[in-house]
């Protein structure tokens, strides 16, 4: 669900690229990540309280379910007067202002949509959000090719997403209340609600500043270089949010086995870890390689507007080595009851990354903001690696030794994308250049038998 959901996401993406001018497409997706920062302070962490406290005692439900909606309401409330206020503060466009106001719509459903299936996560039952992703993503996209087709101006496009969460809403709604019995009802429960607040607290720093680092500059870039520069950094944008499902589901496939081998096999803990890291070096180099081998073609996928997108896609691509690599260390921080360095190291992320933007934007704009991904980064890699030194004992000779080796392989393979590229479709090459990796890799020892059934093993896990 998850990889149909992000593959119908960047199919709609590119058809708004193919057909909105950077202005505008920077104008949509301001208004997108303006309201995304602020809807963070509506859950505050609760999606994943709601989901652990559901498991452990499912009848508690719908006590747990009503004490959060009387802390989200007054909450949603809340973060709608400050969006409000600021857009007004900062002297947008009217047409930008009608865009927040109506993604605040799409931001406050959205927010409660979240805490009805984490209610349903904690009935280990995945399959109605799984149907309801899918379904929000194809209503967005059919009804915006609607909008885009009669050429309507951004409001309507908008108006897809609201459609879109209000249906995603009324799903969840009706799900929850049907199949497990639960209304939709605040309970003021002091108690419940100061317990819920504690456990939610590490969660809801963290994901505050996840938010904060992953929209706030194209929010700078608004203000120090325009529409046009947040309609250029897109592409680059959406193509790493899009690869994030690939080390996401990955280590949250480990990320049980992780837990218990902290408390009961340090050495198995150790040998897992290597072999995340290690799957994650493989997997990343040669998709870093090959889209950045492949940048000028990719962005032809677009329109010539967005030629000037190329050199932000190849800085911000190299960074995805780093961003894959980190899943794992995090994974391990938190399976090792290390959360707060987590939060800690994602609060020092964020304080680099808005003074790096508030530096390099102003004079180098989306290649700037684009510097910064990659520094942040790299950054979060050396603060993690430095703190999972002290949990565990690893090989660190075996890892560079694998690090070597497929990027050796990911040479041969950019030699095969630069000698073909000219002369064959940019999918084909994307195949053939794939086999010619995997060939190379094997060759070199960097990828065994063992390694394929290992990763066989966890996708059935991970279904399962």
């Amino acid at each position: 669900a998850l990889i149909l959901q992000k593959i119908i996401s960047f199919s709609y993406f590119t058809i708004l690229v193919r057909n909105l001018e950077p202005e505008s497409l920077g104008k949509y997706f301001f208004a997108i990540s303006f309201t995304t920062i602020f809807a963070i302070f509506i859950d505050i962490g609760m999606a994943n309280v709601l989901t652990r406290e559901t498991a452990k005692n499912q009848n508690n439900a719908q006590n747990l379910l009503s004490a959060v909606l009387s802390i989200k309401l007054p909450l949603a409330i809340l973060s709608l007067i400050i969006t409000i206020t600021f857009v007004n503060l900062f002297g947008y466009s009217a047409l930008i202002k009608h865009l927040i106001y109506l993604s605040c719509i799409s931001m406050v459903l959205d927010s409660f949509t979240t805490s009805f299936f984490a209610i349903i996560r904690g009935f280990h039952n995945l399959k109605f959000e799984s149907i309801g992703a899918i379904i929000f993503q194809f209503i967005v996209m059919v009804f915006g090719i609607i909008m885009l087709y009669f050429k309507m101006d951004l409001r309507w496009l908008m108006m897809a997403l609201v459609l879109a969460s209000s249906f995603y809403f009324l799903y969840a709604f009706i799900i929850l209340w049907k199949k497990w019995h639960i209304k939709i009802m605040p309970l003021y429960d002091k108690v419940l609600i100061k317990s819920m607040i504690k456990i939610a607290l590490p969660f809801g720093i963290f994901a505050i500043f996840q938010r904060f680092y992953t929209y706030f500059d194209s929010v700078l870039l608004l203000i120090f270089a325009g529409e046009r520069a947040v309609g250029l950094y897109q592409p680059a944008f959406k193509i790493i949010f899009a690869l994030q499902f690939i080390p996401m589901a990955f280590t949250a496939s480990l990320y049980p086995a992780m837990s218990n081998y902290w408390i009961n096999d340090k050495q198995r803990l150790t040998k897992i870890f290597e072999q995340a890291l290690n799957y994650m070096i493989i997997i990343s180099i040669p998709i870093s390689i090959g889209i950045i081998s492949l940048s000028d073609k990719i962005v032809l996928l677009f329109k010539s507007d967005y030629n000037e997108a190329t050199l932000p896609i190849q800085i911000i691509i190299v960074a995805l080595f780093f961003i894959f690599i980190n899943f794992p260390i995090g994974s391990l921080l938190n399976a090792c009851d290390k959360q707060k360095i987590n939060t800690i190291n994602m609060g020092i992320i964020v304080c680099v990354s808005i003074i790096l933007n508030l530096i390099l934007i102003p004079k180098f704009q989306t290649v700037g903001a684009s510097i910064t991904v990659f520094i942040t980064n790299t950054l979060m890699f050396v603060l993690g690696i430095y703190w999972t030194s002290k949990i565990i004992r690893y090989n660190y000779q075996k890892i560079f030794i694998t690090f070597l080796k497929a990027a050796l392989s990911a040479v041969v393979m950019c030699v095969f994308i630069l000698y073909f590229k000219l002369y064959i479709n940019i999918f084909i090459i994307i195949l053939f250049s794939g086999l010619v990796y995997f060939i190379a890799l094997f060759l070199l020892g960097g990828i065994k038998k063992e390694d394929v059934i290992r990763i066989l093993e966890i996708i059935r896990i991970k279904k399962s």
